[in-house]
């Protein structure tokens, strides 16, 4: 009997074929892989994450500006390649991880229908919430899968190598420390969170 597909086994499967599609000759370049999470139009209900990761030539072209702080470009995830990456969550690009991310938050309970109105939710109490409790429920199912993908030693075997995951979210600034630090072992993060704290 085939187990049930549930929205964590997609994107741990999902997330793996990606990192496997990254081209045999940038491997080396790369040095930290970057799990950036958005949302579309604000809508914690249409999260999604952008596997990506930024290399040694993107860290050598910020350093060429004048005002670049070398740790500033190094880990600071606003000096990363930003574009060009696979999104996993509730967005058209995953049509395998929709349909499970709103499977799972209906029986999680925290799932809301109709138009997303911003005005309307920060009126509504109960929308304000179930919004809020799904922006954990994303950030918490990424997190776990940064820590999936070291505890299987994915990362090493794709890399031939450890690399951090640096974790963050454009819209919760200095989250990215918490998360961070819950998806990696200490050692692989030592750099960052001297830059971060």
């Amino acid at each position: 009997m085939t187990e049930r597909k549930t929205f964590q086994t997609h994107l741990r499967q999902a997330a793996t074929d990606i990192l496997e599609r990254v081209p045999e000759q940038l491997k080396p370049e790369i040095y930290v892989l970057a799990f950036n999470i958005w949302r579309v139009d604000a809508d914690n209900r249409h999260p999604y994450v952008d596997i990506g990761y930024n290399t040694e030539s993107q860290y050598e072209e910020e350093m060429r500006r004048d005002y670049c702080d070398p740790w500033e470009a190094r880990w600071n995830p606003a000096f990363w390649i930003l574009a060009g990456f696979d999104k996993l969550g509730n967005v058209p690009e995953d049509p395998a991880g929709g349909p499970l991310y709103e499977e799972e938050a209906r029986k999680l309970g925290i799932w809301y229908d109709g138009e997303f109105d911003l005005a309307r939710m920060l009126e509504d109490d109960g929308l304000r919430a179930k919004s809020g409790l799904l922006e954990l429920h994303f950030h918490d199912a990424v997190v776990n899968l940064a820590r999936h993908l070291h505890a299987s030693d994915t990362v090493e075997r794709i890399f031939g190598r450890p690399l951090p995951v640096v974790v963050f979210d454009m819209d919760c600034p200095g989250w990215e420390e918490e998360a961070t630090k819950a998806a990696n072992p200490d050692e692989l993060i030592e750099d960052f969170l001297a830059w971060s704290s």
